[in-house]
């Protein structure tokens, strides 16, 4: 136990009394690996990311675990418990997607064989759903968040939970707009990470900004090819989701 204990805590320091967990590096890790993943639409990408989540979680619950750290981000915390759940949907979605041994393939028109998902756009009327519920649902956890005493600016924490709750679940339906919610989700964590000490976690947002924008390039293209490979089979583009 006393090793566990030790590994739980263990910690980067800096001059001037500053640190780092080491938990809190590591499950920022699993949480890029899972990113990479996603981007390059394999199954892998959902366990791994649990993984990352459940170590989060103990880093934002601090004062739950007997961490150093004892600034509490509820809608951070709150956020890992989603992921871990919604990730379970994304998982199970993703392998009933998954195509066989040498079917689908050739279809992906992204030159990714085996994927287990072909981008698609989630169209007009989903986009103003996601918006709109980005917005009420930051609305409405704001003052539930405060009430329990979560980190100001507490509307930032519900923020962050909102868009990542509505970027998961595009993930797992294969539209490629989630990434553009993750980038709105980034541009409001960073400066709460920062401020609230958890720098690590602030590092790695700057550095998910960018890769999330590479992200929704990305399964941009692979959704044009798809469907100017349709078009030129003379056929319209299959609004798929997840390869059938």
């Amino acid at each position: 136990m006393d090793l566990a204990r030790w590994l739980f805590d263990a910690k980067l320091d800096f001059a001037g009394g500053g640190f780092i967990l080491w938990r809190e590096v590591i499950g920022n890790m699993f949480g890029l690996a899972s990113a990479l993943g996603g981007m390059r639409r394999k199954i892998w990408a959902w366990p791994v990311g649990i993984v990352g989540n459940a170590l989060l979680f103990t880093v934002f619950m601090g004062s739950l675990f007997g961490s150093p750290v004892y600034v509490n981000l509820l809608g951070q915390a709150g956020r890992q418990l989603m992921f871990i759940a919604v990730s379970v949907y994304g998982w199970h979605r993703w392998r009933q997607g998954r195509p066989s041994r040498g079917n689908g393939a050739a279809d992906d028109g992204g030159g990714r064989a085996g994927a287990a998902v072909q981008p698609r756009w989630a169209g007009a009327r989903v986009r103003i759903a996601l918006v709109a519920g980005m917005i009420a649902g930051t609305a409405a956890l704001t003052p539930i968040f405060r009430a329990l005493g979560s980190y100001e600016p507490v509307w930032a924490d519900a923020w962050i939970f909102m868009g990542s709750l509505l970027a998961t679940y595009g993930m797992a339906k294969g539209w490629v707009e989630f990434w553009l919610i993750w980038v709105a989700v980034d541009l409001v964590g960073v400066p709460l990470l920062f401020s609230a000490g958890f720098y690590a976690s602030a590092f790695m947002y700057v550095f998910y900004g960018a890769f999330t924008l590479s992200g929704f390039f990305v399964w941009w293209r692979v959704r044009r090819r798809r469907d100017t490979v349709a078009a030129t089979r003379g056929s319209a583009p299959a609004p798929v989701g997840v390869v059938p």
